[in-house]
């Protein structure tokens, strides 16, 4: 059984946004007809020469990935160039290519929370708060027979999310006046006069990452001709949505053995370790991928920092303040999204024939 790629396009971006990402991000579908049937996906990390192979091989209508196949525009389709080839195979092939890449950093249950789950750290909570995760307050008036439909239409689109809770909202009893023109046709009262009607204010929470949604279910379930509302711009931040997250081992170890154990868990051939290899660690934050520069930005109650790409001087620093880092690779912290993409896309589309390819380590270790 064959899904349109735009429903599979939906199904993650109600996951990670795409406004969730980063300015500098490209992810999204980079190759491919969002009206194309897909009847197999193969998920990866990074796209590669490679991956195309084995995708072929497969028989992929799609390629799902963390990284973006195309990062900077292409400035011309010269087929001498590895990139732009390996671009041009996929489109001679008909392989789509969509990536979600910093808004599944980003995102509840991507990267981090696949990361700190692989690391079994408990009682996780967000490590750096990020600005593209606002909320907004949206204000509607609803007679009293369509609040119910409206709030679990608008609900049921993301609206209305504090922490574990979900459809959270507000609504107090007012009177509304309007005066229907000629043209209009309205649910309730009578044309050239001011009518006053019953109603009840209802406000709840929306993320900005998914108000378009919410304000389409608004409009579908509302029962008026012209949906008056509000969206209401506020300081709050989606407190799913964050860079990077901390959390606590289920006891003590000794860096040098969480070291170990987290290369273990990542299935890497290596990790780099800063800092002094008996002490103690318990509380440890996690920051998928190219989190080193982000060392210095670690603030808290944190006894280690796990990540990748950590630069030579940003490990010093790291030692003067007394945090101790391991680098598990930038592949090796963000591997484990790929069986968690694969499962996310099984669960929601249970006929689609779902692959996992491993990323190959891109350094080797000669002793």
């Amino acid at each position: 059984m064959k899904t349109a790629l735009r429903s599979i396009m939906d199904a993650m971006e109600g996951w990670a946004p795409l406004s969730y990402a980063y300015a500098w991000d490209k992810p999204g579908l980079s190759i491919g007809d969002p009206a194309a049937e897909v009847g197999k996906v193969l998920v990866c990390l990074t796209v590669t020469r490679e991956v195309l192979a084995a995708a072929k091989k497969a028989g992929a209508h799609l390629v799902v990935s963390h990284h973006p196949l195309i990062m900077e525009p292409l400035k011309a389709l010269r087929t001498d160039e590895p990139h732009t080839r390996l671009c041009l195979d996929f489109v001679r092939a008909g392989i789509a290519c969509y990536a979600a890449h910093t808004n599944l950093d980003v995102a509840a249950g991507g990267v981090n929370s696949a990361l700190a789950a692989a690391l079994g750290l408990q009682r996780v909570s967000p490590l750096f708060p990020v600005a593209q995760a606002g909320m907004v307050k949206l204000v509607t008036f609803v007679p009293d027979s369509h609040v119910a439909r409206v709030r679990d239409a608008v609900c049921d689109a993301g609206a209305g999310v504090i922490g574990a809770y979900t459809h959270c909202s507000f609504s107090a009893s007012g009177t509304g006046t309007f005066l229907p023109g000629d043209a209009a046709n309205p649910f309730s009262g009578v044309k050239g006069a001011v009518n006053e009607e019953a109603e009840r204010r209802f406000e709840t929470l929306v993320s900005r990452a998914r108000l378009s949604a919410v304000l389409k279910a608004l409009f579908a379930a509302h029962p008026y001709e012209e949906v008056a509302y509000d969206i209401v711009p506020l300081e709050n931040r989606d407190a799913g949505a964050s860079l990077g997250l901390r959390g606590e081992l289920p006891a003590a170890l000794t860096l040098g053995r969480f070291a170990e154990a987290v290369r273990r868990a990542l299935g890497v051939s290596h990790v780099r370790v800063s800092g002094t290899m008996q002490r103690r660690v318990r509380r440890v934050a996690v920051l998928g991928g190219s989190g080193g520069g982000e060392v210095l930005a670690v603030q808290g109650d944190v006894d280690v920092y796990v990540t990748g790409d950590v630069k030579y001087h940003d490990a010093l620093a790291a030692q003067a303040r007394g945090l101790p880092v391991i680098d598990a690779g930038h592949a090796g912290t963000e591997q484990v999204i790929v069986p968690v993409i694969a499962e996310f896309l099984r669960g929601h589309f249970p006929g689609l024939k779902v692959l996992c390819r491993a990323e190959a380590e891109c350094f080797q270790v000669v002793r």
